[in-house]
């Protein structure tokens, strides 16, 4: 397996696809990056020479902020968010849909499985 800024890339996929398994590249991006490195998009990405994979990782290097750097980036602004108590700070830290989503139904994947309230349904006063 081919290995680009510290990631193992699928073989048997063509190139312009097998970039987008590092995080922080997407289509985009992995169409720029071939052309400024001047590799063909549609070659396999076990076929690539061992200049033409050292001519991609420089100039992911060079110019994308890519993997571990980057995810330490987002983590960083989100903190931020949290230090300054913003709302989006605290929707964070709550576990909560940042970006304006309802959650009176929906929002699962944020607020996780459904935790059962005791005595809500028949209490009638």
């Amino acid at each position: 397996m081919p290995r680009i800024a510290g990631v193992d890339i699928p073989e048997k996929k063509k190139i312009r696809y097998a970039l987008r398994y590092v995080y922080g590249i997407g289509p985009k991006y992995a169409d720029s990056i071939l052309s400024e490195a001047g590799v063909d998009p549609n070659k396999l990405a076990n076929e690539l020479t061992d200049q033409e994979i050292s001519q991609i990782g420089s100039v992911i290097d060079g110019g994308y902020i890519v993997e571990g750097a980057l995810r330490r980036q987002t983590q960083q602004h989100v903190q931020r968010l949290r230090d300054i108590r913003s709302y989006r700070g605290e929707r964070h830290r709550r576990g909560l849909p940042v970006r304006g989503q309802r959650t009176r139904c929906n929002a699962r994947t944020r607020k996780g499985k459904k935790r059962t309230v005791a005595g809500k349904k028949g209490v009638k006063g």
